[in-house]
């Protein structure tokens, strides 16, 4: 793998997602370097390597760990590939850190969720190497220090950084490099023609789930039991399709709802991010997701009450910086396949 990007694998962000994908890519035989800043997590994986716990079983992966970027840079040289795994409003600062790492041919792939970070990373790297995926069905979480767990198998899709008409977009021989390197590691790989499509796509479901599980705290299994969340996830899928149409995205869902539904289906036991991050008392990525569809409609000329009153009332549950319980930071509740079932709706 390592041999076919020319270079070290860098994880930026290592959170559930980037946890998984820095285990699933060691476990593969890339030569990976983690920059992992929570000293717990970090500890725990320097002491015993990293526990990856999946559909494959329970394995214990070595996984070299640094504090920082140039760190990193400085033991093991630099990266051939960097894949960028914060959350959406630490991607530009990510990115800034990340140079310390990068060469001139060195590809970025960034698996923020939502719209809006990707503009922002680009303006730092440059659009000719960054290339943008979304992380499907890995329903990632971090149980405790050291431990990684992913419900299902997952996969990413990827394509080129839509340029805003300022530069030449993605150089196609990065995203070869980067389908080459990622190919090795056995996550099954879906190259996007399309990636405004693409994030549209994975944005209705996220949308759909992340506001309703967030402002009430449930989990997506018990936000679909419940009529009256039923149908705002519903209302909310679907406002963020009119949207993406409005802004003439070319879509291949056609009921928006139907789509909504079968995703949630698929993933009832899922807490996804935002979820997760106010139970944590943690700034969540509401203004990227719920958000994001509201700052879109209003440059389509239209409105979307339904994820504007979603993005306010999680917003307030920042505030609190507490679950509806009562009770503050509750801890995750573990991986199996029962638990988290949300990938980024994860990360």
């Amino acid at each position: 793998m390592t041999e076919r990007l020319g270079g070290t694998i860098a994880i930026m962000g290592t959170g559930a997602m980037g946890s998984v994908l820095a285990g699933r890519l060691a476990a593969a035989g890339g030569a990976v370097v983690a920059i992992v800043r929570d000293p717990a997590h970090r500890e725990a994986i320097a002491r015993h390597g990293l526990l990856l716990d999946g559909p494959e079983g329970v394995r214990r992966v070595p996984l070299r760990v640094f504090l920082s970027a140039a760190d990193a840079a400085d033991a093991a040289g630099r990266a051939g590939l960097v894949i960028l795994a914060t959350k959406a409003a630490a991607a530009a600062d990510a990115a800034r850190a990340a140079g310390a790492l990068m060469r001139r041919e060195t590809a970025m792939l960034a698996i923020q969720n939502g719209l809006g970070s990707a503009g922002e990373v680009a303006d730092v790297v440059g659009a000719q190497r960054l290339a943008i995926g979304v992380a499907v069905a890995f329903g990632a979480s971090l149980p405790e220090p050291g431990r990684a767990c992913h419900a299902g198998p997952g996969a990413l899709h990827f394509g080129a950084y839509a340029s805003s008409g300022k530069d030449a977009g993605t150089d196609p021989a990065c995203l070869e490099r980067i389908a080459s390197a990622l190919d090795a590691s056995g996550i099954p790989l879906h190259r996007a023609a399309d990636v405004r499509a693409m994030q549209w796509e994975k944005l209705i479901c996220n949308a759909a789930f992340s506001g309703p599980c967030a402002a009430s705290g449930l989990s997506v299994g018990e936000v679909l039991d419940n009529p009256e969340l039923a149908q705002v996830c519903r209302a909310a899928g679907r406002e963020a399709w009119e949207v993406a149409r409005a802004l003439g995205i070319t879509l291949d869902v056609q009921d928006p709802e139907a789509h909504v539904m079968a995703f949630g289906a698929r993933v009832r036991a899922a807490r996804p991010s935002v979820l997760q991050d106010i139970d944590r008392g943690r700034p969540s990525e509401i203004g990227y997701i719920n958000g994001a569809v509201v700052r879109e409609a209003q440059r389509a000329g239209l409105t979307a009450p339904v994820n504007a009153t979603l993005t306010a009332l999680v917003r307030a549950r920042e505030a609190q910086g507490r679950n509806p319980r009562g009770q503050a930071g509750m801890p995750d509740p573990g991986c199996s396949p029962q638990g988290h079932e949300h990938d980024r709706m994860r990360r």
